[in-house]
Parts: structure tokens; C-alpha cells; sequence
């Protein structure tokens, strides 16, 4: 049987998501955080990690980063609330083999687990388009921006929010999460682009035409 590691920062819904899967493919355990996951996905060694796109701490994209480094033929599927072009194609870069929402059906869920362990690529209908177009240079310029591509999706957030004049107690209150975890994503993008301040970000930002 098919085996998978469920990573999700939502306790019911990785509790939810066990539970369609019982009997269909079998969970090695499940995780909420990127440093569990990491931790998980390496003793576990599931053929099959399916985890959420946006979590604290940098999300699936350093999830799978991190396995990567240390477990290179580590199969990932992508599972979000969210289908925007943004976040399917920064996890597909990053290494995920699929991508589909929150929407899917447990059967369909499981075809899907047992589609990404036999090597297959699986994607919700709408979200293959978006693939498609990245890869053949159909997306808009920032969608393909090597730098912006170093951001994961919640980093992405924040930026445009500080992009648009917003204080870090606005951000936090906006995306749900706490001041200091706004602080934490403002640093990792500083540092990733090599930038010094917020007044910088927020030029890098208009200048590629991230902000409305």
C-alpha cells in the first residue's frame, strides 16, 4: 500500500484528511510545523508527502527544500485551499510533483497519492493552465522573477502588504498571525534579496509591478 505523510499547521484538517484516507493508502503520521515535517519525512521515508502550501516558517516550499537536501527522490503533492498561479508555480519549482485544492474528494485524494509515488504529475483541472504557461514563459514577467521565486508564498504576502504601506501589527492582524512572525517573514525576504530596509522592499516590490 501506498505510503504518506500528512503535513498541514490545521489539526482538524489533518485530522480530516487521515480519516478519508483510512484504507485507501497508509498515513505514517502528520505534522504542522516545517522543523516536525522535515523530522517526520525522513524517519518515516513515506513514498508520498502531501502537504499544505502556506504554513508558518516558510511553508511547503521549505519543506521541501529541506527533505531535498537530504532525501532527493522524496515525492511531494501539493494540497492548498488556495489556486492561485503564484503558489501552484512556486511549489512546482521548488520540487512538488502536483498540485490540487482542498476541494478534492478522499477517493480522489488517494488516486492522486498513489498517481505521485508511481511517478506520475497530478493537478486539479484548472491549475495544469498555470504550470503549462510557466514553463513554456506563458506568465506574467514577476511570476518567473528568479529573485521572487526565493519567496515562499506567505513571504510573497507580506511583502505586497508592505509594499502597500501597511505596519507589521496590520499585517499580522490582516493574515492572521502574530506580530513577530510578520518580523520573521520581513527578515527572510530582506535577507533573500539582499536588501536592507522596508523602504527598499517597497521599491522592489512597485518596481515589479507586485503591487495594485
Amino acid at each position: 500500500m501506498t505510503t504518506v505523510v500528512i503535513v498541514d499547521d490545521h489539526h482538524l484538517f489533518r485530522a480530516g484528511v487521515r480519516a478519508e484516507l483510512d484504507g485507501l493508502v497508509e498515513v505514517r503520521g502528520d505534522a504542522a510545523t516545517v522543523e516536525d515535517a522535515v523530522r517526520l519525512v525522513l524517519e518515516a521515508e513515506p513514498d508520498v508527502v502531501l502537504l499544505d502550501v502556506q504554513m508558518p516558517g516558510g511553508g511547503g516550499v521549505e519543506v521541501i527544500r529541506q527533505v531535498a537536501l537530504r532525501r532527493p527522490g522524496q515525492r511531494f503533492l501539493a494540497l492548498s485551499v488556495s489556486d492561485a498561479p503564484e503558489d501552484v508555480i512556486a511549489v512546482i519549482r521548488a520540487g512538488a510533483r502536483g498540485y490540487v485544492t482542498k476541494t478534492i474528494s478522499g477517493a480522489e485524494l488517494a488516486d492522486a497519492v498513489r498517481r505521485i509515488a508511481d511517478d506520475d504529475a497530478v493537478f486539479s483541472p484548472r491549475l495544469a493552465g498555470f504550470v503549462l504557461d510557466a514553463f513554456a514563459g506563458g506568465l506574467p514577467a514577476e511570476r518567473v522573477d528568479p529573485q521572487l521565486d526565493q519567496l515562499s508564498p506567505r513571504e510573497r504576502e507580506v511583502l505586497r502588504h508592505i509594499a502597500r504601506g501597511y505596519l507589521y501589527k496590520e499585517i499580522a492582524q490582516r493574515l492572521s498571525i502574530s506580530t513577530k512572525t510578520v518580523e520573521a517573514h520581513v527578515s527572510a525576504v530582506l535577507r533573500k534579496l539582499q536588501l536592507s530596509n522596508r523602504h527598499e522592499l517597497s521599491r522592489w516590490a512597485v518596481e515589479r509591478r507586485l503591487v495594485d
